[in-house]
């Protein structure tokens, strides 16, 4: 079923989610000091890619300073706006029956989007 609903996600808008991510990576990856947030936005693009059947987890190494300190100026930079783009689509696809497990996978990237130093995708 995650099969499915993956090829149907990406036929409908995952695609262009994932070069969005992408491109934006390898911007952020011009400089030295943006190369951990570039390397947290690839991560974000490859469960924009596939979401379904992905679950996101506290690494139990993530509760450092550093990630905190590392999350926070992530949220400064970008990341409020990426997570604010997820929670309107999937307000939008919530209206409708069938965009329902769209708009989880929509929260679930918002949520990830907010803090994703010290976050554990399996």
């Amino acid at each position: 079923m995650s099969v499915i609903g993956n090829i149907i996600w990406l036929l409908f808008g995952g695609i262009f989610i994932f070069f969005e991510y992408l491109v934006s990576g390898f911007v952020m990856c011009l400089t030295i000091i943006g190369i951990p947030f570039g390397i947290q936005i690839f991560k974000l693009s490859f469960v924009a890619l596939w979401p379904f059947g992905k679950k996101i987890e506290t690494s139990p190494t993530g509760n450092g300073c550093l990630n905190t300190i590392m999350n926070i100026i992530w949220l400064l930079i970008g990341g409020i706006w990426i997570a604010l783009s997820h929670v309107v689509v999937g307000l939008l696809l919530a209206i409708t029956i069938i965009g329902i497990p769209f708009a989880t996978q929509h929260f679930k990237l918002a949520g990830l989007a907010l803090t994703p130093f010290g976050k554990k995708i399996s």
